[in-house]
């Protein structure tokens, strides 16, 4: 389910080998003007807050300080871009949208942020969304996947947390996920279920970067 059988053993290979490299915090952006201008490959986390984006991050890296995580919804509230040694790549972790402990004049503000950033960056590659697959896509997740589409931004669904549910449900929820997919033209064909704790799917996220870079 994770979607292993997509990959080859030399795709899996180049996943580990871009990870096993030191990985480093570059820059925090709290307006579009300090975005870097090196026209580097950029690979965008983006999903609802508490979703488990900086987690995520870190098991990909194997570095769990690299990403600041938090328990607390609303804890990332700037475009936080990482980026290993000898690769022009970035990874950015983006605030969470949708519900946040936060007030709401700075909610308000990184909203807008991840909107003016995921519709404007030529050089954003892809664009993970993740999901909860303990409740699936949700109304603010469409909201993204719209706009992605209607700026032609690709991306790509990955279920987060798939430790906390049964199997079974776990398979309605991923097979829901690529059913839903189908009618956005700019969604990538396939899902991927991943565990940050277990280690579900890193490994085929991982391959997944180093495609991208390749290309």
């Amino acid at each position: 389910m994770t979607g292993a059988t997509l990959f080859s053993a030399e795709d899996l290979a180049a996943g580990e080998r871009l990870v096993a490299r030191p990985w480093r915090f570059i820059k925090g952006v709290v307006a579009l003007d300090g975005l870097p201008d090196d026209g580097w490959c950029e690979v965008a986390f983006a999903g609802r807050s508490n979703v488990g984006k900086s987690s995520l991050i870190n098991a990909m890296v194997r570095n769990g300080g690299l990403a600041r995580t938090s328990n607390t919804p609303g804890r990332t509230q700037e475009l936080n871009f990482f980026a290993p040694a000898d690769d022009p790549l970035y990874l950015v972790d983006m605030p969470g949208y949708g519900f946040a402990k936060a007030p709401k004049d700075k909610v308000e503000t990184w909203t807008a942020l991840i909107r003016a950033y995921l519709a404007g960056r030529p050089t954003l590659r892809r664009v993970f969304v993740l999901v909860d697959s303990r409740h699936g896509i949700k109304p603010p997740d469409r909201e993204i996947m719209t706009m992605l589409d209607a700026t032609a931004v690709p991306y790509q669904i990955v279920l987060t947390k798939a430790d906390k549910i049964k199997v079974p449900d776990l398979e309605a929820v991923f097979a829901a996920t690529a059913q839903a997919i189908k009618s956005h033209p700019a969604a990538f064909p396939t899902v991927l279920a991943t565990s940050s704790e277990t280690g579900a799917g890193i490994a085929e996220l991982r391959a997944t970067l180093a495609a991208l870079l390749r290309e």
